[in-house]
């Protein structure tokens, strides 16, 4: 940070403050995030978020502005809280393009990037709004940053309460070629900066709306899923670190020396182990699906018995620093895996192990192509088998999802960025074959009612994959092993 003279710009009343100073020199000692001073022993010096630096996200934003045609401004908006009833509210969950940009933990808060070079130049202005300090609130709720921490943590080069964004935005809109942002779309969900811009029955003349009316409002995701879907090594470091402790708490889980009953007690425990081992929180409600209720993909209710015969598939995974992992094994209640389960295992397994060592640019190939790859593979793996089918059975019954999506700060991260495009070092994926056999006379009788996924994290290299979430084992002879206790997870 740049030690710089106290200077304020009054705008008609409400302050944009542009005054910096190294926040370890201000009496405030207390932020509504960790920070270096705070929390040592999570943030190395210059980070601002775990494994990501304060020049990272400037970087980030500088890469955005580049992108943006001139005038153009991008508006990003914090997530906000949401409650169950009453007072009673979710956790928190940072939208992850605020996040990604400024790496702000905290709800309430705007940021604005003006752009202010031509294209292809990163030159812009970037503007934070945030929840002011409030000693009777945060008396309540905990420490805030504040707005003299947007400047001096965060970097800001303009900040000003959120309280008086619509006052600060509106010269920022006029001025403004073309306006960017997912936070007015018709069909999307509300927002803190949506409620600046809802328009009263009648739009009033220099309101808000009125101005954004003379405006080119677009879409800003097109942009930030551009960049998003490439990760640095900070991004890799995280996710290896989401994938090594969530794959170590899979197979302490394989290992557990009681066997698990209940599919929320398994839930539990691997809650638990992703916390302990270093992770913030879950990725994702996880799906622990015991028996047949594997048959459903996304079945996440996880409230019935494990029977002693049957194989639970679980679809889980921690988050580190806001990077996820997505992780899913399907084990034998038991320990042990039948002659069928050991088979049909094997078969997705074989699948799954060539889809993954595709993940590679010198394969030049898509996750599409690696989609059509697994529906051959797994077709003739099951045919192999005695399965009478036809690829539009294994399509629509058998293996309905696709074999992979992209994973970062979102587990279905960057969703408007094509599935067609050849994979790309930097880029992070899922692998995910799976089959789920109905209890139908269709399909050989000893398959029946099984549902098996396996899949890993993948970070794509120029000549091979880097497996993010290697820990977690999945080889039949390993998954026995660990439950016989003949090895430690």
């Amino acid at each position: 940070m740049i030690l710089r003279h106290f200077r304020a710009l009054v705008l008609r009343g409400s302050p944009i403050s542009t005054s910096r100073r190294y926040y370890s020199e201000v009496l405030q000692t207390k932020f509504g995030q960790p920070s270096f001073e705070t929390h040592p022993w999570l943030l190395k010096a210059g980070e601002v978020t775990p494994g990501i630096s304060a020049l990272e996200h400037a970087t980030r934003r500088a890469k955005l502005a580049s992108e943006l045609p001139d005038g153009a401004v991008a508006i990003v908006p914090s997530s906000h809280v949401k409650y169950r009833s009453g007072p009673v509210f979710y956790p928190f969950h940072q939208n992850p393009d605020f996040l990604y940009l400024t790496g702000f933990l905290e709800p309430e808060a705007l940021c604005v990037i003006e752009k202010t070079g031509p294209v292809g130049n990163g030159e812009h202005t970037f503007h934070l709004f945030v929840r002011e300090k409030d000693d009777h609130a945060e008396l309540w709720d905990g420490p805030r940053s504040g707005v003299q921490a947007a400047l001096d943590m965060f970097n800001a080069d303009e900040a000003g309460d959120i309280d008086h964004a619509e006052h600060h935005l509106r010269p920022i809109l006029e001025r403004a070629s073309t306006v960017y942002t997912d936070a007015v779309s018709p069909i999307g969900k509300p927002s803190g900066f949506s409620r600046l811009i809802t328009p009263p029955p009648a739009a009033a003349p220099g309101s808000l709306v009125q101005i954004l009316q003379d405006r080119r409002v677009l879409p800003l995701k097109y942009f930030m899923h551009k960049l998003r879907v490439f990760k640095s090594e900070a991004e890799v470091a995280n996710m290896r670190k989401a994938g090594q402790i969530s794959g170590r708490a899979f197979n302490k889980a394989i290992a557990a020396k009681e066997r698990f009953t209940m599919e929320h007690d398994l839930w539990g425990f691997l809650e638990y182990k992703f916390r302990t081992g270093g992770c913030e929180k879950e990725a994702y409600v996880p799906v622990v699906a015991g028996g047949q209720n594997s048959l459903h993909i996304h079945y996440t209710r996880n409230d019935d018995k494990l029977g002693e015969s049957d194989l639970v598939l679980v679809d889980a995974g921690g988050q580190y620093g806001g990077y996820v992992t997505d992780i899913t094994r399907t084990w034998p209640v038991s320990g042990t895996f039948t002659p069928a389960q050991k088979d049909l295992y094997q078969a997705v397994l074989n699948v799954q192990k060539r889809c993954v060592s595709l993940c590679h640019e010198s394969a030049c190939i898509s996750l599409d192509e690696i989609h059509e790859v697994s529906e051959i593979e797994l077709e003739s793996e099951l045919k192999r088998l005695g399965f009478d089918l036809t690829s539009s059975q294994l399509r629509s019954v058998l293996f309905p999802h696709h074999v992979g999506h992209y994973v970062g700060l979102d587990i279905h991260d960057c969703g408007s960025y094509s599935k067609s495009g050849k994979l790309r070092a930097g880029q992070c994926v899922t692998v995910e074959p799976g089959v789920y056999v109905p209890d139908d006379s269709r399909w050989p009788k000893h398959f029946r009612g099984m549902g098996i996924r396996i899949e890993d994290s993948v970070c794509v290299g120029g000549e091979g994959p880097v497996v993010l979430s290697v820990e977690a084992v999945k080889e039949i002879v390993d998954i026995e092993s660990l439950a016989a206790g003949i090895t430690t997870a």
